[in-house]
């Protein structure tokens, strides 16, 4: 007898519907799973078996056929064991089947026949309202994850003979539903830009940048702060919206780095990786690739401390990223696209010693060494930075009596009311960074004043294109965080003076 389940696989983030066609029939007893089944989806088998002989069902002695369609994409992962199981027992008409048109079933069993939590049900199940197929049932532990979906009914089902009781009518289990209200929970960051003592002209700078969604390169010597203002950027990041949230949550979920009790990711993310991270890592990858750092960051911060010691390929692998804010992987049996619409903060010192321009310890280094040291990061890699600052060393005047800088929320306010500025100028959540040509030209008009300085701004310091765009970019920001409708020179001047970097250092 031949009996068709529906489950739900996932093709990175784009979810599509399986149907797992099981077929009893006579002949020797065999248990085959096809369809390009992995490595998890073919020990199915035995944790299926086991489960429904600890549910209290009688496993059949008989030819067991489970295909997996389309039989043409990979399959990966137990997310089929719950509809594999009720294949068989309808097949065998231990269960009657009048349920199997209505529901969708994802979930690993458990031998004792429990069923456990499954990551990506989020990205999963949000495909259904689009299929016409609203109710679908998932591992308990997974409910309030799949129940942000509001048009969908989500049945949270603890374990097997519980849920062979709701579909044979004898103990209903209600739909699940949640406030994701109740998940907003109070900012909890690390730290204050008010703890940190001077660097003003930083703390400016990361401040464009969060109002912005800018590239940020800070360089100066061992100790300067760098790390310590980085780590205190999403203290002035501006407020997720639920779409935002909903974003990365999916992410989230398909690495299967939600919280417990915590099924909706509502911070911006702060990933911060080792300088030992490979390639894959960094921007994704594997035998079947999963999102990597800079996916995991998305509308949030990648940062990359000691920037200069990463592995050559691996930042050269951020540069199409950066540009394009997705990231495509591709195997020889899928091609996947992950977002990567993030704020790149990245930190190094100057040379090897980390003293180079240091006003009160002299480098060790010779030109040669810092020639080298530099070239770790390529010229289009650094082009990609539309704010590059250097970040000097603090005096002992500067950290016992300057005054305490303004707190992080003071200055968050001011990054969210230029970017609800920006909401408002594209129509959508974007912000200056993500600016087309068409919309740069649009938007980002310059009186004969502002022109004429970008004019010789770009003649003197010799700046690319893409340069060229980025300092317009900035200075439309920095209007934005002044309340001005027009680009004005004084936007122009600071915009430009980010990239000083460059020739100092570089020779650009």
């Amino acid at each position: 007898m031949l009996t068709i389940v529906k489950s739900l696989a996932l093709n990175g983030l784009d979810s599509y519907i399986v149907r797992v066609e099981v077929d009893v029939s006579s002949g020797l007893p065999g248990f085959d799973i096809v369809g390009l089944p992995g490595a998890a989806v073919r020990e199915a088998k035995d944790r299926v078996r086991a489960a429904i002989k600890n549910a209290g069902f009688d496993f059949p002695a008989k030819r067991i056929t489970v295909n997996l369609a389309p039989a043409d994409l990979k399959k990966e992962g137990p997310v089929y064991d719950l509809a594999i199981s009720l294949g068989i027992l309808s097949s065998t008409e231990q269960i009657d089947s009048e349920w199997v048109n209505v529901y969708i079933f994802i979930g690993e069993l458990s031998l004792d026949g429990s069923i456990r939590s499954i990551n990506g049900v989020l990205p999963r199940v949000m495909l259904l309202p689009a299929d016409g197929c609203d109710q679908v049932v998932v591992p308990a532990e997974n409910a309030d994850e799949a129940a942000l979906i509001q048009s969908i009914k989500v049945y949270p089902a603890p374990n097997l003979i519980r849920l062979i009781r709701h579909l044979q009518g004898e103990e209903l289990i209600c739909p699940h539903t949640v406030d994701s209200n109740k998940f907003w929970t109070k900012r909890n960051v690390t730290g204050d830009m008010s703890d940190v003592r001077g660097q003003l002209v930083v703390k400016r700078g990361l401040e464009v940048a969060a109002a912005g969604g800018h590239n940020i390169l800070m360089l100066g010597s061992p100790g300067s702060g760098k790390t310590m203002l980085a780590r205190r950027l999403p203290g002035i990041l501006p407020d997720l919206s639920l779409a935002e949230a909903l974003e990365i949550t999916n992410l989230y979920s398909l690495a299967g780095l939600l919280q417990p009790n915590q099924p909706l990711v509502t911070e911006r993310p702060f990933r911060s990786p080792h300088h030992n991270t490979s390639t894959s890592a960094l921007v994704g990858g594997g035998k079947y690739p999963k999102p990597g750092e800079i996916s995991l960051a998305h509308l949030g911060v990648l940062f990359l401390d000691e920037t200069a010691e990463f592995k050559r390929d691996a930042l050269e692998a951020l540069r199409q990223p950066l540009e394009d804010a997705v990231v495509t992987i591709s195997r020889v049996h899928s091609s996947v696209t992950y977002p990567a619409r993030i704020m790149l903060v990245a930190s190094m010192n100057p040379c090897p010693c980390g003293f180079l321009g240091d006003t009160e310890r002299e480098c060790s280094c010779t030109p040669l060494q810092i020639k080298h040291y530099l070239n770790r990061l390529s010229g289009p890699l650094l082009d990609r930075f539309e704010i590059q600052i250097d970040v000097p060393r603090l005096t002992f005047n500067d950290l016992e009596n300057s005054p305490p800088g303004e707190a992080s929320e003071t200055i968050r306010q001011r990054v969210q009311a230029a970017r609800e500025t920006q909401f408002t100028r594209f129509g959508k959540e974007a912000c200056n960074a993500e600016m087309s040509p068409a919309q740069i030209k649009k938007h980002c008009r310059l009186n004969t004043e502002a022109a004429d300085l970008l004019r010789t701004a770009f003649n003197r310091l010799k700046l690319s294109a893409r340069a060229h765009n980025k300092i317009i970019k900035v200075a439309r920001t920095l209007a934005d965080l002044a309340g001005s409708e027009q680009i004005q020179v004084e936007h122009v001047a600071e915009a430009v003076q980010y990239r000083g970097m460059e020739r100092k250092y570089w020779g650009a």
